[in-house]
């Protein structure tokens, strides 16, 4: 079946005016050779427009799956998710793709930019998919560098970049088309204490500005200390 999706808020949406993602009692279990592992054991959390929530906790806790689950990556056993306005229970994997496509954005550790294209390239990427006008595409893609910084790099390949220049792009191709709910693994990891500090500065400003949330597992104190909140995973449980 497939999703009726609401159509995109105004940027200008406000700040936890209403929950962009709701899972309730959400369990999930994973097989691992002839071990039965519960990654997540009755979870329930809401996340508001324009939040900053951190997923925090020791490897293994069940940070990735949550932010999984989220992101439609994965499929819960149990419990229920409205995510972007849609109910997730029943929907097919077409209307999955297309929930992701249009209302989330992902910002991944390793950054997954395409090697081969520009940093122009990679961030109008995603409008491609969505159909957008070339015209139309060329104005958010420029803007979006613009306000990360890296205008003037847009003809660059992402190998002549920086580990925070290149995740800049991605935090740049995933806001480009305006999302709902930004999810983030790790996205200060492997970077020096001034250009986390600047990542993090621009996931706040963006989110505020845009009403977005963002949702980031994350071992980084210096990303988690400020986030507006913060949920610390033990064993599957939320402590």
């Amino acid at each position: 079946m497939n999703a009726s999706l609401s159509p995109d808020p105004s940027p200008a949406r406000g700040r936890g005016e209403f929950p962009v993602a709701c899972l309730t009692n959400i369990s999930k279990r994973y097989r691992v050779g002839e071990t039965e592992v519960e990654a997540l054991r009755g979870v329930s959390l809401e996340v508001g427009a324009g939040e900053l929530l951190a997923l925090t906790g020791p490897s293994g806790s069940g940070k990735s799956t949550l932010l999984n689950l989220c992101g439609l990556i994965d499929t819960p056993d149990a419990g229920e998710r409205q995510v972007a306005g849609a109910t997730i229970d029943g929907l097919d994997e077409t209307g999955l793709t297309r929930l992701r496509r249009e209302k989330i954005g992902f910002v991944f550790q390793g950054f997954n930019l395409v090697p081969v294209m520009t940093v122009f390239d990679n961030v109008e990427y995603p409008l491609m998919l969505l159909g957008m006008p070339p015209t139309q595409r060329r104005e958010r893609v420029l803007d979006m560098l613009t306000r990360v910084g890296l205008g003037e790099f847009a003809q660059r390949l992402p190998d002549a970049l920086s580990g925070g220049q290149r995740q800049r792009v991605a935090i740049a191709r995933a806001l480009v088309k305006s999302p709902l709910l930004v999810i983030a693994d790790e996205p200060t990891a492997n970077l020096d204490s001034a250009t986390a500090a600047q990542i993090v500065d621009l996931l706040h400003q963006l989110a505020s500005e845009r009403g977005t949330a963002v949702v980031v597992a994350t071992h980084d104190e210096r990303m988690s200390g400020r986030c507006d909140r913060v949920i610390r995973l033990t064993d599957g449980e939320m402590s």
